[in-house]
C-alpha cells in the first residue's frame, strides 16, 4: 500500500510529465486523448463487466432494496470523510475541512457508524474532495484522458490522485487485526456499487443508448470533473452544468 514516503516521488513524476501536456488551446475541443485506441479497448472491457453485473438491464445490484443501498452508501461516505478532510487542509480550505470533521463526528456517533446521514439533516451536507482536486488547486494540469480497468474514466492527474488518496486516508494507519482491516475496503467497494445503482439511468444512457459510448462517456466525464473541481481554464468554453445534461438521443 502507498505510504506518505511515496508521495514526493509520485508528485515529482507528475510535475516532470506536466511539461509534455498541451495547454487547453492546443488540444482540440479541450480534449487531450493521445491513447484513444487503448482507452477504447479498456472501455469495451469495462462495459462487458458492467453488463455482466446487471448494467443496462434489470437484476444485479438494482434488485437490492433501496434502504440497504442508501445505508451502504452512507457508511462508505463516512469512511471517506477523514481522507476528504486531509485533502481540504492541503487545499487550505479550512472552513470545508471543519464542516466535514463535524459531519464525520455526527455520523460516526449519532448516525450509527455512518449508517444514517444525520449530519445532512442538520445542515452538514456531503462535501467530497480528493487528491486529484488538491493537485488542481496546486496548479498541476489534468494531463491526458485515460480509462482505467474497472475504475472507469480519469485523467493522468486524477489517476495519480487516486493512488495518493490511499496513502492519505488516516483510517489506513490503524493497525487492525484480520478480518476487520478489510471491512473498510469491502464497504468502499459496496459503496461504488450503490453509486452505480443510484446513477443507473444516466449511466445506462451513456453506455448503452449512445452511438459512441466511449466518446460520450469521455466528454461527459471531463465536463463534470472540471465543473466539480472548479477548473475554469481547461475547455472552459464548453463547460456545462452536469445537472443540466440532456442525454436524450445519445
Amino acid at each position: 500500500m502507498p505510504t506518505l514516503k511515496t508521495l514526493p516521488p509520485v508528485i515529482a513524476v507528475l510535475f516532470l510529465t506536466a511539461c509534455a501536456v498541451p495547454g487547453p488551446g492546443d488540444a482540440p475541443d479541450g480534449i487531450f486523448d493521445p491513447q484513444e485506441a487503448g482507452n477504447r479497448r479498456v472501455h469495451a472491457f469495462n462495459k462487458r463487466v458492467d453488463s455482466a453485473l446487471g448494467g443496462g438491464g434489470e437484476g444485479g445490484a438494482s434488485a437490492i432494496p433501496a434502504p440497504v443501498l442508501e445505508g451502504v452508501s452512507n457508511v462508505a461516505d463516512t469512511l471517506r470523510l477523514p481522507q476528504t478532510v486531509v485533502n481540504q487542509l492541503l487545499q487550505a480550505r479550512l472552513g470545508r475541512a471543519t464542516r466535514n470533521t463535524l459531519r464525520f463526528g455526527v455520523n460516526a456517533t449519532v448516525g450509527l457508524a455512518g449508517l444514517f446521514d444525520v449530519a445532512g439533516r442538520i445542515g452538514l451536507p456531503e462535501d467530497k474532495s480528493d487528491f486529484g482536486e488538491t493537485l488542481h488547486v496546486w496548479g498541476f494540469p489534468e494531463g491526458a484522458y485515460i480509462e482505467l480497468p474497472l475504475i472507469g474514466p480519469a485523467t493522468e492527474r486524477e489517476a495519480v490522485g487516486k493512488v495518493v488518496d490511499v496513502a492519505l486516508n488516516p483510517l489506513g494507519y490503524f493497525n487492525l487485526p484480520d478480518p476487520e482491516r478489510y471491512y473498510s475496503v469491502g464497504i468502499r467497494a459496496a459503496g461504488k456499487v450503490a453509486d452505480r445503482v443510484a446513477y443507473g439511468d444516466t449511466l445506462d444512457t451513456l453506455l448503452y443508448d449512445s452511438a459512441d459510448s466511449y466518446a460520450q462517456t469521455r466528454n461527459s466525464y471531463l465536463a463534470y470533473r472540471r465543473y466539480q473541481i472548479g477548473d475554469t481554464e481547461t475547455g472552459a468554453a464548453d463547460y456545462i452544468d452536469p445537472e443540466a445534461l440532456d442525454t436524450e438521443g445519445f
